[in-house]
């Protein structure tokens, strides 16, 4: 599923340029802090393979006003540069490849 082009950001990782998209609300789960922030990026030219990262901080909009961590274009960029050292190949269409940063382990996609 491609991510929608509004509210996107480009970032250039090795020449290759990539669009992210942080949820600008959060989900319930977010919002109440049971689960991490996430953002998703695609190739920006040939999208196929959606990546989605779990970070390891609460949601910049969370309910409960736990100090958050902005994802930052570093952040994106070295999130980017590990999935593709796992095996993400973002122009190859299929199912989203997961990435949890908050435990440090890629998941298979359901």
């Amino acid at each position: 599923m491609a991510l929608t082009r509004k509210g996107t950001r480009h970032i250039v990782v090795d020449g290759t340029t990539y669009r992210w998209r942080l949820r600008r609300k959060p989900t319930y789960s977010q919002a109440l802090v049971w689960s991490p922030c996430t953002f998703a990026v695609e190739h920006a030219d040939d999208p196929g393979t959606t990546l989605v990262v779990t970070t390891d901080h609460p949601h910049p909009s969370n309910w409960l006003c736990r100090e958050p961590k902005p994802v930052l274009p570093s952040d994106v960029s070295h999130a980017i540069e590990r999935a593709l050292s796992e095996g993400w190949t973002p122009t190859a269409p299929g199912s989203p490849f997961h990435l949890d940063l908050s435990t440090g382990s890629t998941l298979p996609a359901p």
